[in-house]
């Protein structure tokens, strides 16, 4: 997957031979385990599944992310609503 445009923002995601994956355009890592990353970007989320999966570069500033790691799968998500946002529509 490569050169994904989501709500107008253009952002890249790389997924070299299922072992090394890259992205463009990221805001933060909003959690990480050797199973699961969850990136966000203003878009929404993006959910990287697999195994030994290890951070090897973030950069805020410059919206860059790497990682390793056996990549078993991807998905996209919308971004996160909280409760109050949803009660005052």
């Amino acid at each position: 997957m490569e050169g994904v445009y989501m709500e107008g923002v253009p952002h890249s995601v790389t997924i070299e031979d299922c072992k090394k994956i890259t992205a463009t355009a990221i805001d933060s890592v909003d959690g990480f385990s050797s199973t699961q990353i969850i990136l966000s970007f203003s878009g929404g989320r993006i959910i990287i599944s697999g195994s030994g999966l290890k951070i090897i570069n973030f950069s805020r500033s410059g919206g860059s992310f790497a990682a390793t790691g056996t990549v078993n799968g991807i998905r996209y998500a919308g971004k996160a609503v909280n409760l109050k946002q949803r009660l005052f529509k």
